[in-house]
């Protein structure tokens, strides 16, 4: 009797719920065209999803705010902030201008341009031609604005106007930094009381994800089940599919496995089986600042990396690397290009490749934001931004990779900067962590 009370105690663990959720909401999302529900669909199923994004955006400044303050403020000194700051913001320029090389350097291999046919490239520029005009004049606005803009925009001139745009989340990570290092250099008997509190409110921050995630699988679900997809159309568009996937996925099985393998001693099968749930999320809902509350878990109980690393390396991700974005970018540059026949010359890729780059800084890390990045990155080559209208059909599909890939490289930095820091824990010690860690995460699933 004991036994059988136990094993009906056991929970099937979140991530494998997010999983079936998924699931059931792809083969939702292909059957709605041909049932004919795909109305029904929009009116009755999506609105759970877009509840679902709503509640992670709802905590995602909050968390920032909470989570930066507490962790600067943690650290010791001044100089240890700009030493972690100086090798965590390379690292993330660096691991971005390797993202964009591979895909150049695949786009030009596969040279995917010439499948698409005349038809269909008329077809989508007329279906998608008021999509384009939105994204065409946001993308302008920034373009416009001057090459030192983006350190002006980062520094607000109302706080609250910063707060209430998640957008701006590079004006609320510097103000969060400004505030935990006034903190450090304030006396300590002063600020006690102020770090009480943060350290309380990470807590009950924490707690409203907790909260939050039991949500995730059914949000997960509606959010594909509305993406109602055209087979037809991603038959067409399969080799350039498959060009941005096999550049993802070098990105997620050998550039970051050499990465972690040669500066620190994390076991590249453990790491993946540990951030495996802020994988699925950041696929579900393709924004890496929804899963960043998720991302944290995973990296802090089950990689072992100190809150003071990760509260400090991973906010900033979120905002300003985006791997998966990048190696899009430049995949989806040339082939626009090919498919329109026209050869790019080295200077003007190399020139997509800086674009990529600076570009990825500041972007606003929600669904479709890489449609506005890659405007950017068409206009510095002279590409008519109208040539997007090639891939918005499968944009989707490979935004959810390309954040999966976001949310990987974010926990890739994370642990390399614990490792250098001496702030992660050893192997022996994240066994223990991940055995507490899962009964935890299935008692409150109950």
């Amino acid at each position: 009797m004991l036994t059988k009370n136990v094993v009906m105690k056991k929970k099937m663990p979140l991530y494998a719920k997010i999983l079936i959720g998924m699931g059931i909401g792809l083969v939702w999302g292909i059957a709605a065209g041909p049932l004919g529900i795909v109305e029904f669909t929009h009116d009755w199923i999506r609105p759970f999803g877009t509840i679902f994004i709503n509640c992670l955006k709802l905590i995602a400044v909050p968390l920032i705010i909470v989570s930066l303050i507490d962790g600067v403020s943690n650290l010791s000194d001044v100089s240890k902030l700009s030493r972690m700051g100086g090798k965590t913001i390379g690292l993330y320029i660096g691991t971005t201008i390797i993202a964009v090389t591979i895909g150049l350097t695949l786009v030009n291999i596969i040279d995917p341009g010439h499948y698409l046919s005349i038809e269909r490239r008329d077809q989508l520029r007329e279906s998608f031609a008021a999509d384009l005009d939105t994204s065409i004049i946001t993308a302008h606005g920034t373009k416009d604005s001057g090459p030192l803009q983006i350190l002006v925009d980062i520094v607000p001139d109302n706080l609250f106007n910063s707060f209430s745009d998640n957008t701006n989340m590079l004006q609320v990570i510097f103000f969060a930094i400004l505030f935990g290092v006034a903190m450090i250099l304030s006396p300590k008997d002063k600020v006690a009381p102020v770090k009480n509190f943060f350290d309380g409110a990470n807590h009950v921050i924490l707690s409203i994800v907790d909260i939050i995630m039991r949500y995730a699988p059914v949000g997960v679900f509606a959010l594909l089940a509305s993406l109602t997809i055209d087979l037809e159309l991603l038959q067409a568009l399969s080799v350039y599919s498959l060009n941005v996937v096999l550049g993802l996925a070098i990105m997620v099985f050998v550039t970051y496995p050499l990465l972690l393998k040669s500066m620190t001693k994390v076991k590249y099968s453990r790491f993946m089986k540990a951030v495996l749930p802020a994988q699925i999320l950041g696929f579900s809902t393709s924004s890496s600042a929804a899963t960043l509350p998720v991302t944290m878990d995973c990296v802090e109980k089950n990689l072992g990396v100190s809150e003071e690393v990760s509260s400090f390396v991973l906010p900033l991700g979120a905002t300003i690397n985006m791997d998966g974005t990048s190696i899009h970018q430049g995949v989806s540059a040339v082939f626009i290009a090919q498919a329109f026949g026209i050869d790019l010359s080295l200077g003007q890729q190399l020139t997509i490749l800086m674009t990529a780059v600076l570009a990825s800084i500041g972007a606003a890390a929600v669904p479709g934001a890489g449609i506005i990045m890659l405007i950017i990155v068409l206009e510095a080559v002279g590409l008519d931004p109208a040539g997007l209208a090639l891939i918005l059909a499968v944009d989707r599909p490979l935004d959810m990779l390309r954040t999966a890939v976001n949310v990987t490289g974010d926990s890739t930095v994370a642990a390399i900067i614990a490792s250098s820091e001496d702030a992660i824990k050893d192997e022996s010690e994240l066994g223990k962590i991940k055995e507490i860690d899962t009964s935890q995460v299935d008692t409150s699933q109950s």
